[in-house]
């Protein structure tokens, strides 16, 4: 986001409106009051802008250039990942497992989420993670979430250089884990934490077994962590499109 100066009259109205609170305000040569916008800090999500709040139209969205446009299209809701061809942060397949059924039985779905508004997260840390996450070994981005579309090296969790330098409102780390590591996947992820300067936290899912237990959960709290069951976890209400594989 960027500020026509010529059209701003330093009301401050935007200023509310920003996520990363990226916007500050100065005096120019002349003594006017204008706003800034911190190009390092700002994530391009577009709020202060579709809030039209301005009165004078002074802000406006340039077209960005790669690799500068990951911001966007992280942070954006209404824009699409266009280098990668994936919309969203994650995939929508993680809350519908009942329905497509893709962590099968002995597995897990697990997702790191990373950034919120205030926050934000950087690919220097995403890529922290993830680097942790692949070093336990038998763990499987998901091919579909568009993090994993900008790794360099998936075998590693190394990211795309091109975009180290960038960072976004938030984003989704989105694997496959074998239900016994768990325990593991959460104690990486708390160890390489105390070097991130943003904030993250789980997603997990698995198939309900026999007598209504959920294993996945039983073994994060074993892990210190106490699953909230939230209105995104399906209810098991949609029709299969997937053979079911009995254990």
């Amino acid at each position: 986001m960027k500020v026509d100066e010529s059209k701003c009259l330093g009301c401050g109205r935007c200023r509310a409106y920003c996520t990363m609170g990226a916007i500050s305000f100065t005096r120019d040569a002349r003594g006017r009051v204008c706003a800034q916008v911190d190009q390092h800090e700002c994530v391009d999500c577009g709020v202060c802008f579709r809030a039209e709040v301005c009165p004078g139209e002074a802000l406006y969205e340039p077209k960005p250039e790669w690799p500068r446009s990951v911001r966007s299209t992280f942070s954006n809701p209404l824009v699409e990942h266009k280098e990668t061809r994936i919309p969203g942060r994650g995939t929508e397949e993680m809350k519908t497992n009942d329905v497509t059924g893709r962590f099968k039985w002995g597995e897990a779905g697990m997702a790191v989420e990373m950034g919120r508004p205030g926050t934000g997260a950087r690919f220097t840390d995403i890529e922290k993670v993830a680097m942790a996450l692949s070093s336990l070994g038998d763990i499987h981005f998901e091919p579909k979430n568009p993090l994993t579309g900008l790794m360099a090296d998936k075998n590693t969790g190394k990211m795309n250089p091109e975009v180290m330098d960038e960072k976004v409102l938030s984003a989704i780390i989105e694997m496959t884990v074998p239900l016994d590591r768990v325990q593991d996947v959460i104690g990486a992820v708390r160890k390489v934490a105390q070097e991130l300067s943003t904030v993250c936290s789980f997603d997990l899912t698995c198939k309900v077994h026999p007598g209504d237990t959920v294993p996945a959960f039983d073994l994060a709290r074993k892990a210190g962590v106490s699953p909230t069951i939230n209105g995104k976890t399906n209810v098991g209400l949609g029709k299969p499109f997937f053979e079911e594989v009995k254990q």
